[in-house]
């Protein structure tokens, strides 16, 4: 029998590009699992097969265990006791090996050899073909249509592979006979439980369209003009952010390439996709207004706090700048990484003029001044109370006609102001706190002290935040937060449920 094995092992190598290694794997497992089936009861089975003469020996296993009890499979475990009278020195997790008679090729052992070897020629066929894949990942690839329908397309990839793009990878309204040519990214090949690996390409994904200007574009591929950002409305319309490393070259051209060849060519390949190519710049104003495009801004507002920028415009160029369903204005915001806000020049001012009127309040009631005195510090840039109370006295005094006398004492009355402030959210933390079963005055103070200054942060937390607080252990700081969770998160749950 062991020519016939090594002639098997030859033959499937041959036939299927599969290296004989695998096979020799696959005829192993395939007589272990007809070995198993001979014993009543589940045994752990090893076969070793000659490579040279193709005789082979079987080996019943048995996985050392260290435990004084029952062991849970005593068919395929050993107690590291009992192992230790044959084998010195063996530790738990060792593996005892002893022959037994292997078993013959009858009828019976055949078939399971076929099932087992068809199974694992399979397997060995479609992980080399998903190895071949493996190197054109992050790169668009050409692919055949085998299939489409409303919600799925099946491409072939070449080499016996296939991937299918599920609706949301597929431009919207495109439509593919069998046949077809068609290009699509190969974002990843991802393993499924009892599915295997799959190979996942896609056409919507900004990506998709960054590797098209790749192609279509040779500065990109050199790096002489770097891509951005991208954003997208797969099929409608894209934002890509470009800029050049070469003074000497306008990236924006290149893009767009001679009377939009190029641009127009990536634009064919995305269902006729309208493209706007942004010049990047490290000046997020004029960055954005790059990216606002076609529409054109006039006054621009950033809010680092909130991370978002007020954005100005005509109010004959509002619809321009929003685009259709907010389109433009979405795209730019994706592009930008920042929250944008487009509203009329009128709009904007009256936005202003509210914020001012605001911090000007803040100044006269905080600082006990008059209203001329606290617009001379908004026009100096100051906007809270604090930036007022912690700056060196030398940036007050720069404004005109404030001596550093009067510096020091705005910055008192500012620091007073700002602590009492913070006594008052202080004292309101308390008093929110307390009303929450299991929590005193003690404990709250405890809680404000570590920075929770309210309910929601409280039910905001997990136990091990609190277990480092004075009498707080598991148990307690577990119940504080559960009743905190259940006035602020579940409360308005459970009325709704009890109303219907």
């Amino acid at each position: 029998m062991g020519k016939e094995i090594i002639a098997i092992a030859e033959a499937l190598s041959n036939e299927r590009a599969i290296p004989k290694d695998k096979i020799f794997e696959a005829l192993e497992l395939a007589l272990a699992t007809a070995t198993k089936k001979k014993y009543p009861v589940d045994i752990a089975v090893r076969v070793a097969i000659n490579k040279k003469d193709g005789s082979y020996d079987t080996f019943r296993r048995w996985t050392v265990v260290d435990t004084d009890g029952a062991l849970d499979n005593p068919a395929s475990e050993m107690s590291l006791e009992a192992a230790k009278i044959d084998h010195e020195g063996i530790a738990a997790g060792d593996v005892v090996e002893e022959q037994i008679p292997s078993v013959e090729f009858d009828r019976i052992t055949i078939q399971t050899a076929k099932q087992v070897l068809s199974q694992k020629v399979k397997d060995a066929e479609r992980e080399q073909v998903i190895s071949e894949q493996r190197e054109h990942v992050g790169h668009v690839v050409n692919a055949t249509v085998k299939k489409q329908t409303h919600e799925i397309m099946v491409i072939d990839l070449g080499g016996n592979a296939e991937s299918v793009l599920k609706r949301d990878q597929i431009i919207p309204h495109e439509t593919y006979g069998r046949g077809d040519r068609i290009k699509v990214l190969m974002q990843e090949i991802k393993t499924e439980p009892g599915k295997g690996p799959q190979i996942i390409c896609t056409r919507t994904s900004p990506d998709f369209l960054k590797e098209l200007f790749r192609i279509e574009v040779p500065e990109i591929g050199e790096d002489v003009i770097e891509i951005m950002g991208v954003s997208r409305d797969p099929g409608s319309r894209a934002k890509i952010a470009v800029r050049s490393k070469d003074h000497r070259i306008d990236p924006r051209g290149a893009c767009i390439g001679m009377r939009g060849a190029r641009v127009m060519a990536v634009s064919n390949e995305l269902a006729g996709e309208k493209i706007d190519v942004v010049l990047w710049d490290e000046n997020l104003a004029q960055y954005v207004t790059n990216a606002m495009e076609p529409a054109e801004v006039s006054r621009i507002l950033i809010n680092e706090d909130s991370h978002s920028i007020s954005v100005g415009v005509a109010e004959d160029n509002l619809a321009l700048a929003i685009g259709r369903n907010g389109q433009n204005v979405r795209l730019a915001s994706a592009l930008l990484g920042w929250d944008l806000k487009i509203m009329t020049d009128t709009e904007l001012e009256e936005g202003l003029k509210a914020e001012n009127s605001k911090i000007l309040k803040v100044f006269m009631d905080g600082l006990n001044v008059d209203e001329e005195f606290a617009q001379a510090l908004s026009d100096a840039g100051f906007s809270s109370l604090e930036e007022v109370a912690y700056v060196p006295t030398e940036e007050l005094t720069a404004i005109e006609g404030l001596d550093e006398e009067t510096a020091k004492q705005l910055q008192q009355n500012a620091l007073a102001s700002v602590e009492k402030k913070a006594q008052e959210k202080q004292e309101a933390g308390l008093e929110e706190l307390t009303k929450l079963e299991g929590i005193d005055r003690v404990l709250a103070a405890r809680l404000v002290a570590k920075g929770i200054k309210s309910g929601e942060e409280l039910a905001d937390q997990a136990i091990d935040d609190l277990t480092d607080i004075e009498g707080l252990d598991e148990k307690k700081a577990g119940e504080i937060i559960m009743a905190a969770r259940n006035e602020y998160w579940f409360k308005d749950q459970s009325e709704a449920v009890t109303k219907k």
